[in-house]
Parts: C-alpha cells; sequence; structure tokens
C-alpha cells in the first residue's frame, strides 16, 4: 500500500518529503509546473515503494501509510491518486 498525504500538508508544502523519496515520486516539486497553484503535496501510489523514507521528514506529520491513514482523512488517498490520473 502506498503512503499518503493528508491534510496537514495543506499549505505547508514542506519538500523534506521530496528530497527524501528515493523513486522521486512526491509531486508537485518546487520547480514544476503547477506547484504555486497546487495546496499540497501528492505521492504517485504506484511509483511509491513503500519504502516510508518520507515520513520521519515530514514537519507536520502529514504522511502515512494507506493502510494507517486516519478515517477523518480517508479521501486524502484518493486525492493523491487522482492527482496523478490514477
Amino acid at each position: 500500500m502506498a503512503y499518503v498525504i493528508a491534510e496537514p500538508c495543506i499549505g505547508t508544502k514542506d519538500s523534506a518529503c521530496v528530497d527524501a523519496c528515493p523513486v522521486d515520486c512526491i509531486h508537485p516539486k518546487k520547480d514544476e509546473n503547477g506547484y504555486s497553484d497546487a495546496v499540497q503535496l501528492f505521492i504517485d501510489p504506484v511509483e511509491c515503494i513503500d519504502c516510508g523514507a518520507c515520513v520521519p521528514v515530514c514537519p507536520v506529520s502529514a504522511i502515512y501509510a494507506g493502510d494507517d491513514l486516519p478515517e477523518k482523512w480517508a479521501e486524502f488517498q484518493v486525492k493523491n491518486a487522482a492527482h496523478f490520473g490514477r
């Protein structure tokens, strides 16, 4: 199950998780189109290798394993996938 970025990321978009990701599956990056318009960062559920490297570096504790995502943020699993057209 891929990792999911949830509500605490909204308005924060700290890129520590982007730097920690070994497979480059967290977007948009600061230099990508759409970064300024995005309200949060997203993890591509197909590209994510479930390594968890992004979790401890997130300063707002917004990243969860899909199976551990709190019910109140369940819609973020769909939002992350939809961002990538998945």
